[in-house]
């Protein structure tokens, strides 16, 4: 199994591409090791000293990590959680393991056909583009005119999350969307 590394735009954050599918559907964000009890892989990844996140997209594994611990040390035992992990035929997921959802979306009904559009754009336009960068940006609210967005993976403490929101996003949905005046990170 030969697994690659990528970075990101955060340098705390790593991109491990295994060479095949890792979550079925959507993504899901661990950012501790409560949260990785859902995950016989995230348990795997907490276990190695300096891990402070893990992240699943289709393809891909974005791994955090805390102030202390350094790439050159981490890298290796990452690599090495990985690669135990897919060859041990463990799922990804725990069968007790509830469905992520993004069910606490909140807007006006009255703004429902703005509110799908902007979805349409971020599903469309946005999230590709930061899946590539080891994360995801889902869509939360819309109130007076004032997109708010959940960032996840590597896009939670980018330092270039502030320009990504603001020069690309915000100015894509305000070219398309009128009513949208500015976007915010939840």
């Amino acid at each position: 199994m030969f697994i690659q590394t990528e970075a990101t735009p955060n340098p705390a954050t790593l991109k491990f591409l295994p060479g095949r599918a890792v979550l079925e559907s959507g993504t899901l964000d661990l950012r501790d090791r409560d949260d990785a009890s859902q995950s016989p892989l995230a348990e795997r990844l907490f276990a190695v000293n300096g891990v402070s996140g893990v992240f699943f997209g289709s393809d891909f594994i974005a791994v955090s990590k805390d102030d202390a611990g350094e790439w050159q040390q981490l890298k290796p035992m990452i690599l090495g959680a990985i690669m135990e992990h897919f060859m041990s035929g463990a799922p990804l997921l725990n069968a007790e393991s509830a469905e992520q959802s993004d069910a606490d979306e909140f807007f006006d009904a009255a703004d429902a056909e703005t509110v799908a559009t902007i979805k349409e754009l971020i599903e469309t336009r946005v999230r590709p583009a930061v899946a590539n960068d080891g994360g995801d940006i889902t869509f939360k609210s819309f109130k007076d005119g004032i997109v708010y967005l959940n960032m996840k993976g590597a896009c939670a403490g980018c330092p270039s999350s502030t320009a990504t929101l603001r020069h690309g996003i915000q100015n894509l949905l305000r070219h398309f969307i009128p009513d949208v005046t500015e976007v915010r990170p939840m």
